[in-house]
C-alpha cells in the first residue's frame, strides 16, 4: 500500500515538472511516506528526517521542502512538529492529494483528514513498473484487533466503486501492464459500486478485471480469514486469471491469543478456511503473519501457533515480534520479556524457512509459467514470479521484460528459483 500510494505521489507533481531524483542534495521537495505498524519503523522516520536535514541544509540553505506523509504523519502529526520544527508539510495517507497545492500555498502544515473518496477522484495514475501494477480498491479497517494501528491512520473501510478501478487500470494496461495486485488492509472485505449503484464482493470484481484481455495475472492481498467467502475460493478455481496464491495473515495459532487479539476468528475456523481452499485448489501457495510475544503468550500458546505451522505448511510467512503501538488497546497490556520474544521469534523463523525451502525445492526439475518484470543484478539477468508468487531468475541474451513464459527450474536458494527458458 505504501508503495501504491508513494507512486501516487510522484504523479501528482510530474504534470507540474517535477522529475524524481535519488540525490537528496538535488532535490526541491523531500516526501518521506511513512509507517506506523511497528515501533522500529516509526524512530527511523525521525532518525531519517535528522539525517535528510544536514545534507538540504548544505544543498540548498534549507530551501528543500520536507514533507513528512503516510500513517507516522496521520498518528503522530503533532508530535513530529514539535520533535522536527524543520518538517515544513505533514499529510496523512487519505489525504496526500492535497500535497500539490499545500506547497503551492505554503499556508497549510498539516492535512490529516479521513477523505478516501476524495483522495482517489484526485489522484493521477501512471505505471511504475510497466509489466505488473498495484491497485488499491479496499482501505481500512472495521476490525479493530487489538494491536493493530490500521483503524485509527487508514480509517473505517471504504471500498472504491468498480468503474473507477477499471479506468485505473485501463490507464495501466496503456502503458503495457500485464498483471494487477488488488491492495486493502481488509482487501476481502471489499464492496464498492458497480453501475446500478448495486453492492459487489472481490471475487465479482476479479472476474469483471478479467475481462481486460490484456490483464494475464491478478493477485489480491492482505485478506481476513472472516472475508473468505466461497465465492471468493470459486475464483480460484473457476478464473484462469487469478493466481494460486493466498496471503491470509492468522497472527496466532493460540484461540487464548487470538482472543485477546480481538481477530474474531479461532483457530478452527482459520483451518477449516484453509481445508475449503485446498480441497477446491489443492496446489494453492499459502502465505501468513505472525506475531510472536503478545502480551500473555504463555509456552503453550507458542506451541499452539508452531503446531499450526506445521499443520498448513505455508509457501512463504512473515514474522515479528510484538511492537506496542501508542493508541491501541494492547498498548496497555503488560509486555512480556524481550529474551521470551526473541527466542520464539527465532525458533517460529526457523520453521517457517524450513518449510519454504522445502517449498521451492519441490519445484526442482519442474516447469513452470514466469512473468519476467524486472532485471537483475548480474548481466544478461532477469527477475520474475511464478504463478505462485515465487521470485525466479533466469539468464537471458534477449530482453525478457513483459514476457510470460515456460520454464524449467534447474535449481532451488532459500528464497527464490533459477530457471531456464524453454
Amino acid at each position: 500500500m505504501n508503495v501504491y500510494d508513494s507512486n501516487r505521489i510522484k504523479n501528482l507533481f510530474e504534470p507540474k515538472g517535477y522529475l524524481e531524483t535519488n540525490k537528496v542534495e538535488e532535490a526541491d521537495i523531500i516526501v518521506l511516506n511513512t509507517c506506523h505498524i511497528r515501533e522500529k519503523a516509526v524512530e527511523k522516520v525521525y532518525s531519517d528526517i535528522g539525517r535528510i536535514e544536514k545534507k538540504r541544509i548544505k544543498a540548498k540553505a534549507g530551501k528543500t521542502k520536507l514533507v513528512i506523509a503516510g500513517c507516522v504523519a496521520q498518528a503522530e502529526g503533532q508530535e513530529i512538529k514539535k520533535r522536527a520544527p524543520l518538517v515544513d508539510f505533514i499529510v496523512g495517507p487519505q489525504s496526500y492529494h492535497n500535497l500539490p497545492s499545500m506547497i503551492e500555498r505554503n499556508d497549510e502544515f498539516v492535512s490529516d483528514d479521513f477523505l478516501q473518496n476524495e483522495k482517489f477522484k484526485n489522484l493521477l495514475f501512471k505505471s511504475s513498473n510497466k509489466v505488473s501494477e498495484f491497485v488499491s480498491i479496499q482501505e481500512g479497517c472495521d476490525k479493530f484487533c487489538t494491536f493493530c494501528v490500521v483503524p485509527y491512520t487508514r480509517g473505517s473501510e471504504f471500498s472504491r466503486p468498480v468503474e473507477e478501478i477499471q479506468k485505473e487500470i485501463e490507464k495501466y494496461i496503456n502503458d503495457g501492464v500485464q498483471e494487477v495486485i488488488l491492495l486493502g488492509q481488509n482487501v476481502n472485505a471489499y464492496h464498492g459500486e458497480e453501475k446500478n449503484n448495486k453492492s459487489v464482493d472481490l471475487a465479482y470484481l476479479i472476474n469483471v478485471i478479467s475481462e481486460f484481455d490484456n490483464i494475464k495475472r491478478i493477485r489480491y492481498m492482505t485478506s481476513h480469514p472472516n472475508d473468505m467467502t466461497d465465492s471468493l475460493i470459486d475464483a480460484h478455481v473457476s478464473n484462469i486469471k487469478l493466481m494460486p496464491f493466498l496471503h491470509l495473515p492468522i497472527q496466532s495459532g493460540s484461540d487464548e491469543i487470538l482472543k485477546k487479539m480481538n481477530r474474531k476468528h479461532t483457530r478452527k475456523k482459520y483451518l477449516e478456511v484453509i481445508d475449503k481452499i485446498k480441497s477446491k485448489r489443492s496446489d494453492i501457495a499459502l502465505s501468513s503473519d505472525f506475531i510472536v510475544g503478545f502480551p500473555g503468550e504463555s509456552d503453550k500458546d507458542f506451541y499452539e501457533t508452531m503446531d499450526l505451522v506445521k499443520k498448513v505448511e505455508f509457501s512463504i510467512a512473515y514474522s515479528f515480534m510484538f511492537s506496542p503501538r501508542p493508541g491501541t488497546p494492547a498498548y496497555k497490556f503488560s509486555d512480556i520479556d524481550k529474551s521470551i520474544k526473541k527466542a520464539r521469534l527465532t525458533a517460529l523463523q526457523s520453521l517457517l524457512k524450513e518449510q519454504q525451502i522445502k517449498y521451492n525445492k519441490s519445484f526442482v526439475e519442474k516447469e513452470i509459467e514466469v512473468l519476467f518484470d524486472r532485471v537483475g543484478r548480474h548481466e544478461d539477468q532477469y527477475i520474475g514470479r511464478s504463478i505462485y508468487n515465487q521470485s525466479v531468475f533466469t539468464s537471458s541474451k534477449k530482453n525478457l521484460i513483459g514476457k510470460i513464459l515456460n520454464t524449467k527450474i534447474s535449481r532451488s536458494t532459500d528464497f527464490a528459483l533459477e530457471a531456464s527458458i524453454k
